[in-house]
């Protein structure tokens, strides 16, 4: 492991083998396709949503942590990646989520300094949600709550969601969001651009729902953390105080839109030193966590260094992102 001994990684996707076998049982009569790619790995395909190859680094804890310590990461939190649970019949969103959360539980056990996991939730079923919450809050290692920037056809505002948010938020759970599904697909197919451009459009509908649709109003303790350094929320903030601004129909909440950046957290998967350094002077250090994307072909090599290397930030902010958010956040 390199100098920075204390870094942690909050978006590192994990997906544990007993995940896998129930999707390759089960997942065929509710419409995903599983297939083992010769070398490489399965492949989950849902729809239009399809996961790359994955690859031993998203199942093998041993290959996980040999990752870790090359990059001088000294924990993982861990994450579930698409398709996410939410096109699973009621029954086996349920199983599924379970065995996720397991998955991570044991994860921890096994290594109960360097993982620890984020519950996933049959969110499109709300009362299957909050049974598997309280039963995932008492799981070992379980810090807090995964959850896609749109549930099926649902934005994050819709109010069937709303009791288990309350939930969530009673329990002090912070919840990290993810994009599946993207806006526009068709047109973003070529040149990846359903990653490269999709993901960080889906983040700012998503806060732009949250804003809108009243959630953080009526959940002022509830914690969001934003992926892939928000998206295009952070960027385009002033644009919604515009519209706050100037249209009636937007006033219905209790404050204009950019003042609302210090409800979310963010990390650091901007791809650029001038993105952090517009997420620390605007918005601030505090609010600001190290990721990696662990383990995709675009994510982050070097997390660490994305932090020490950077040219504006000072000792102090860069001790914050790197792991004292992290720590004071997940409670670690």
């Amino acid at each position: 492991m390199t100098e920075q001994r204390h870094a942690i990684d909050t978006h590192a996707h994990f997906y544990p083998t007993g995940f896998l076998k129930l999707v390759e049982a089960e997942g065929k009569a509710s419409g995903a396709e599983y297939r083992m790619v010769e070398g490489r790995g399965p492949v989950i395909k849902i729809g239009n949503v399809q996961t790359q190859p994955l690859i031993a680094k998203f199942t093998d804890l041993d290959a996980r942590l040999a990752a870790m310590d090359e990059q001088g990461v000294a924990v993982h939190i861990l994450s579930l990646s698409l398709p996410m649970v939410y096109w699973a019949e009621r029954n086996l969103s349920r199983k599924l989520s379970a065995a996720f959360n397991d998955g991570c539980a044991e994860a921890h056990t096994r290594h109960p300094t360097r993982l620890f996991g984020l519950a996933m939730l049959p969110m499109h079923e709300p009362d299957l949600a909050i049974a598997e919450l309280e039963r995932a809050a008492t799981l070992p290692g379980i810090r807090g709550v995964y959850m896609a920037t749109a549930v099926g056809d649902k934005e994050v505002s819709d109010p069937s969601l709303f009791p288990v948010y309350e939930r969530i938020e009673a329990l002090g759970l912070p919840i990290f969001l993810h994009p599946v599904a993207v806006i526009g697909h068709a047109r973003l197919v070529p040149h990846y651009l359903t990653n490269l451009l999709g993901n960080p459009f889906e983040s700012a509908i998503a806060g732009a729902h949250f804003v809108f649709g009243g959630v953080l109003d009526r959940f002022p303790r509830l914690v969001i953390c934003l992926p892939h350094a928000g998206g295009g929320f952070p960027w385009m903030v002033g644009r919604l105080t515009q519209g706050w601004r100037t249209r009636q129909d937007l006033k219905h909440i209790h404050q204009a839109p950019v003042d609302y950046l210090r409800c979310f957290y963010y990390d650091t998967i901007g791809y650029s030193h001038d993105v952090l350094d517009y997420l620390v002077r605007v918005i601030g250090a505090d609010r600001v966590m190290m990721g990696s994307d662990y383990c995709y072909p675009i994510a982050y090599e070097r997390p660490v260094e994305v932090v020490t290397d950077h040219p504006t930030l000072d000792t102090t902010a860069k001790a914050q992102i790197l792991e004292g958010n992290a720590r004071r956040l997940l409670k670690l």
